[in-house]
Protein backbone atom coordinates (compact mmCIF):
# COMPACT_ATOMS: atom_id res chain seq x y z
CA UNK A 1 0.00 0.00 0.00
CA UNK A 2 2.78 2.22 1.03
CA UNK A 3 4.55 2.30 -2.74
CA UNK A 4 0.91 3.85 -3.60
CA UNK A 5 1.72 6.98 -1.71
CA UNK A 6 5.70 7.41 -1.92
CA UNK A 7 6.50 5.38 -5.20
CA UNK A 8 10.10 4.24 -4.98
CA UNK A 9 10.38 3.92 -0.94
CA UNK A 10 12.57 1.32 0.09
CA UNK A 11 11.46 -2.05 0.96
CA UNK A 12 7.82 -0.86 -0.26
CA UNK A 13 6.73 -4.39 -1.84
CA UNK A 14 7.00 -6.03 1.36
CA UNK A 15 3.80 -6.92 3.66
CA UNK A 16 4.86 -5.22 7.03
CA UNK A 17 3.81 -2.10 8.05
CA UNK A 18 5.58 0.82 7.31
CA UNK A 19 7.83 2.91 10.16
CA UNK A 20 7.79 7.38 10.87
CA UNK A 21 10.58 7.64 12.61
CA UNK A 22 13.28 9.82 14.08
CA UNK A 23 13.99 12.33 16.61
CA UNK A 24 10.95 14.84 17.96
CA UNK A 25 12.43 18.08 16.16
CA UNK A 26 15.71 18.46 14.22
CA UNK A 27 18.43 19.36 16.99
CA UNK A 28 21.40 19.57 14.44
CA UNK A 29 22.58 18.03 10.97
CA UNK A 30 24.71 15.37 13.19
CA UNK A 31 22.42 14.17 15.09
CA UNK A 32 19.86 13.46 12.79
CA UNK A 33 22.23 11.87 10.43
CA UNK A 34 23.59 9.36 13.03
CA UNK A 35 20.14 8.83 13.92
CA UNK A 36 18.76 8.05 10.50
CA UNK A 37 21.50 5.79 9.38
CA UNK A 38 21.22 3.08 12.62
CA UNK A 39 17.29 2.92 11.95
CA UNK A 40 17.79 2.68 7.69
CA UNK A 41 20.10 0.03 8.58
CA UNK A 42 17.51 -1.52 11.36
CA UNK A 43 14.55 -1.11 8.73
CA UNK A 44 16.53 -2.40 5.82
CA UNK A 45 17.54 -5.62 7.92
CA UNK A 46 13.79 -6.65 8.63
CA UNK A 47 12.86 -5.49 4.94
CA UNK A 48 10.39 -2.54 6.85
CA UNK A 49 9.48 0.54 4.85
CA UNK A 50 10.77 3.86 6.19
CA UNK A 51 9.79 7.50 6.71
CA UNK A 52 12.52 9.79 8.37
CA UNK A 53 10.79 11.70 10.90
CA UNK A 54 12.03 15.15 12.82
CA UNK A 55 9.77 18.52 12.87
CA UNK A 56 12.09 21.59 11.82
CA UNK A 57 10.41 24.24 14.17
CA UNK A 58 8.11 23.00 17.30
CA UNK A 59 5.70 25.54 17.59
CA UNK A 60 3.47 23.99 20.12
CA UNK A 61 5.64 24.43 23.28
CA UNK A 62 4.89 24.32 27.32
CA UNK A 63 6.48 27.34 28.15
CA UNK A 64 7.32 30.40 26.05
CA UNK A 65 11.85 29.67 26.93
CA UNK A 66 11.34 25.67 25.37
CA UNK A 67 13.40 24.49 22.44
CA UNK A 68 11.62 25.30 19.27
CA UNK A 69 14.59 24.87 17.01
CA UNK A 70 17.48 25.73 15.05
CA UNK A 71 16.13 27.54 12.08
CA UNK A 72 13.75 26.78 9.70
CA UNK A 73 15.63 26.64 6.73
CA UNK A 74 18.59 25.16 8.55
CA UNK A 75 16.08 22.69 10.02
CA UNK A 76 14.65 21.94 6.54
CA UNK A 77 18.07 21.45 4.65
CA UNK A 78 18.87 19.24 7.30
CA UNK A 79 15.72 17.04 6.62
CA UNK A 80 16.27 17.38 2.66
CA UNK A 81 19.82 15.79 3.21
CA UNK A 82 18.81 13.21 5.18
CA UNK A 83 16.53 12.11 2.25
CA UNK A 84 19.26 12.55 -0.44
CA UNK A 85 21.88 10.82 1.72
CA UNK A 86 19.88 7.35 2.69
CA UNK A 87 17.32 7.44 -0.32
CA UNK A 88 13.98 7.72 2.15
CA UNK A 89 11.17 10.04 2.27
CA UNK A 90 10.76 12.69 5.49
CA UNK A 91 8.20 14.22 6.87
CA UNK A 92 7.87 17.36 9.07
CA UNK A 93 5.00 19.07 10.61
CA UNK A 94 3.69 22.82 9.53
CA UNK A 95 1.62 24.77 11.72
CA UNK A 96 0.31 27.54 9.31
CA UNK A 97 -1.06 27.70 5.80
CA UNK A 98 1.73 29.75 4.58
CA UNK A 99 4.32 27.23 5.65
CA UNK A 100 2.71 24.59 3.74
CA UNK A 101 5.19 25.15 0.25
CA UNK A 102 8.37 25.85 1.96
CA UNK A 103 8.33 22.57 3.90
CA UNK A 104 6.99 20.59 0.51
CA UNK A 105 9.92 22.15 -1.00
CA UNK A 106 12.45 19.87 1.14
CA UNK A 107 9.95 17.11 2.61
CA UNK A 108 7.92 14.35 1.08
CA UNK A 109 5.47 14.07 3.73
CA UNK A 110 3.76 17.55 5.29
CA UNK A 111 2.36 16.16 8.56
CA UNK A 112 -1.06 18.47 10.17
CA UNK A 113 -0.66 18.41 14.23
CA UNK A 114 -3.46 16.90 16.19
CA UNK A 115 -4.09 20.31 17.66
CA UNK A 116 -4.66 21.58 14.19
CA UNK A 117 -6.37 19.00 12.61
CA UNK A 118 -9.66 20.79 12.21
CA UNK A 119 -7.90 23.79 10.30
CA UNK A 120 -9.40 24.19 7.38
CA UNK A 121 -7.19 26.70 5.65
CA UNK A 122 -4.00 24.88 6.89
CA UNK A 123 -5.12 21.05 5.47
CA UNK A 124 -6.50 22.94 1.93
CA UNK A 125 -2.81 24.52 2.02
CA UNK A 126 -1.22 21.23 2.48
CA UNK A 127 -3.48 19.34 0.26
CA UNK A 128 -2.22 21.71 -2.70
CA UNK A 129 1.09 21.21 -2.47
CA UNK A 130 0.63 17.60 -3.45
CA UNK A 131 2.15 16.08 -1.12
CA UNK A 132 1.08 13.42 1.00
CA UNK A 133 -0.42 14.63 4.03
CA UNK A 134 -0.68 13.12 7.45
CA UNK A 135 -3.05 14.15 9.78
CA UNK A 136 -2.64 13.77 13.47
CA UNK A 137 -6.07 12.68 14.96
CA UNK A 138 -7.20 15.21 17.72
CA UNK A 139 -6.96 13.89 21.27
CA UNK A 140 -10.07 16.03 21.47
CA UNK A 141 -11.91 14.09 18.51
CA UNK A 142 -13.47 10.41 18.14
CA UNK A 143 -12.30 8.38 15.05
CA UNK A 144 -15.15 8.76 12.96
CA UNK A 145 -14.87 12.43 13.14
CA UNK A 146 -11.76 12.29 10.89
CA UNK A 147 -13.93 11.20 7.73
CA UNK A 148 -14.09 14.99 7.86
CA UNK A 149 -10.18 16.47 7.80
CA UNK A 150 -9.96 13.92 4.84
CA UNK A 151 -12.45 15.17 3.17
CA UNK A 152 -10.84 18.58 2.72
CA UNK A 153 -7.51 16.99 1.81
CA UNK A 154 -9.67 14.71 -0.99
CA UNK A 155 -11.84 17.53 -1.96
CA UNK A 156 -8.84 19.80 -2.55
CA UNK A 157 -7.80 17.41 -5.58
CA UNK A 158 -5.08 15.03 -3.50
CA UNK A 159 -6.09 11.68 -2.73
CA UNK A 160 -2.78 11.17 -0.88
CA UNK A 161 -3.77 11.07 3.00
CA UNK A 162 -2.46 9.34 6.21
CA UNK A 163 -4.04 9.54 9.27
CA UNK A 164 -2.62 9.03 12.45
CA UNK A 165 -3.75 8.42 16.36
CA UNK A 166 -2.05 9.79 18.91
CA UNK A 167 -4.52 9.08 21.78
CA UNK A 168 -7.86 10.40 23.73
CA UNK A 169 -7.82 13.31 26.36
CA UNK A 170 -8.43 11.48 29.94
CA UNK A 171 -8.55 14.24 32.75
CA UNK A 172 -6.07 16.87 32.63
CA UNK A 173 -2.81 15.02 32.31
CA UNK A 174 -3.17 11.80 30.95
CA UNK A 175 -4.16 9.92 27.41
CA UNK A 176 -5.33 6.79 26.50
CA UNK A 177 -5.54 4.62 23.07
CA UNK A 178 -9.00 3.48 22.14
CA UNK A 179 -7.85 0.87 19.28
CA UNK A 180 -11.19 0.62 18.09
CA UNK A 181 -10.47 3.70 16.29
CA UNK A 182 -7.76 1.80 14.08
CA UNK A 183 -10.04 -0.06 12.08
CA UNK A 184 -12.48 2.80 11.60
CA UNK A 185 -10.03 5.16 9.97
CA UNK A 186 -9.14 2.61 7.97
CA UNK A 187 -12.49 2.30 6.86
CA UNK A 188 -11.89 5.49 5.64
CA UNK A 189 -9.93 3.91 2.77
CA UNK A 190 -6.68 5.49 4.07
CA UNK A 191 -3.12 4.30 5.64
CA UNK A 192 -3.85 4.10 9.19
CA UNK A 193 -0.87 4.90 11.60
CA UNK A 194 -0.56 4.58 15.45
CA UNK A 195 1.71 6.90 17.16
CA UNK A 196 3.42 5.09 20.01
CA UNK A 197 4.95 7.81 21.49
CA UNK A 198 3.17 10.81 21.62
CA UNK A 199 -0.37 8.36 23.07
CA UNK A 200 2.22 7.88 26.13
CA UNK A 201 2.17 11.71 26.80
CA UNK A 202 1.31 13.22 30.27
CA UNK A 203 0.65 16.58 29.41
CA UNK A 204 -0.39 19.87 31.67
CA UNK A 205 2.27 19.09 33.98
CA UNK A 206 2.86 22.16 36.84
CA UNK A 207 6.79 21.73 36.16
CA UNK A 208 5.47 22.95 32.42
CA UNK A 209 7.66 20.06 31.07
CA UNK A 210 5.64 17.22 28.97
CA UNK A 211 5.75 13.59 31.10
CA UNK A 212 5.10 10.10 29.52
CA UNK A 213 5.38 6.68 30.07
CA UNK A 214 7.98 5.26 27.71
CA UNK A 215 8.17 2.09 29.27
CA UNK A 216 4.57 0.96 27.65
CA UNK A 217 5.88 1.89 24.07
CA UNK A 218 5.78 -1.66 23.20
CA UNK A 219 2.71 -2.37 24.04
CA UNK A 220 0.60 0.06 22.55
CA UNK A 221 2.90 -0.98 19.27
CA UNK A 222 1.91 -4.50 19.61
CA UNK A 223 -1.56 -3.75 19.72
CA UNK A 224 -1.68 -1.44 17.09
CA UNK A 225 -0.42 -3.86 14.31
CA UNK A 226 -2.60 -6.52 16.14
CA UNK A 227 -5.68 -4.78 15.20
CA UNK A 228 -4.25 -3.65 11.78
CA UNK A 229 -2.40 -0.11 11.64
CA UNK A 230 -1.04 0.48 8.44
CA UNK A 231 2.20 2.38 10.13
CA UNK A 232 3.81 2.75 13.34
CA UNK A 233 4.96 6.76 14.32
CA UNK A 234 7.85 6.19 16.92
CA UNK A 235 10.24 9.16 17.96
CA UNK A 236 13.94 7.73 18.84
CA UNK A 237 17.01 9.16 20.31
CA UNK A 238 20.06 8.15 21.57
CA UNK A 239 19.93 9.81 24.25
CA UNK A 240 15.99 10.66 25.77
CA UNK A 241 17.10 12.30 28.70
CA UNK A 242 19.08 15.04 26.95
CA UNK A 243 16.63 15.42 23.72
CA UNK A 244 15.56 18.89 23.20
CA UNK A 245 11.66 18.16 22.98
CA UNK A 246 9.83 15.64 24.14
CA UNK A 247 12.47 13.29 25.55
CA UNK A 248 9.90 11.61 28.67
CA UNK A 249 8.41 9.50 26.30
CA UNK A 250 10.92 8.73 23.58
CA UNK A 251 11.99 5.48 22.51
CA UNK A 252 15.85 4.92 23.43
CA UNK A 253 17.39 4.41 19.75
CA UNK A 254 19.52 1.15 21.40
CA UNK A 255 16.10 -0.68 22.15
CA UNK A 256 14.65 -0.05 18.45
CA UNK A 257 16.37 -3.33 16.97
CA UNK A 258 14.50 -5.56 19.03
CA UNK A 259 11.43 -3.78 19.37
CA UNK A 260 11.19 -3.88 15.32
CA UNK A 261 12.06 -7.75 15.37
CA UNK A 262 8.94 -8.25 17.68
CA UNK A 263 6.69 -6.04 15.66
CA UNK A 264 7.94 -8.33 12.83
CA UNK A 265 6.81 -11.36 14.11
CA UNK A 266 3.13 -9.75 15.57
CA UNK A 267 2.80 -8.76 11.99
CA UNK A 268 3.37 -12.48 10.78
CA UNK A 269 1.27 -13.85 13.29
CA UNK A 270 -2.06 -11.99 12.10
CA UNK A 271 -1.51 -12.21 7.79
Amino acid sequence: MIQNYLPGIKNGDSKQFFLMAGPCAIEGEEIALRIAERIVTITDKYNIPYIFKGSYRKANRSRVDSFTGIGDEKALKVLEKVGKTFGVPTVTDIHESHEAAMAAAYVDVLQIPAFLCRQTELLVAAAETGKVVNIKKGQFLSAGSMQFAVDKVKDSGNDKVFLTDRGNTFGYQDLIVDFRGIPEMRGFEVPTIMDCTHSLQQPNQTSGVTGGKPALIETIAKAAIAVGADGLFIETHPDPANAKSDGANMLHLDLLDGLLEKLVRVREAIL
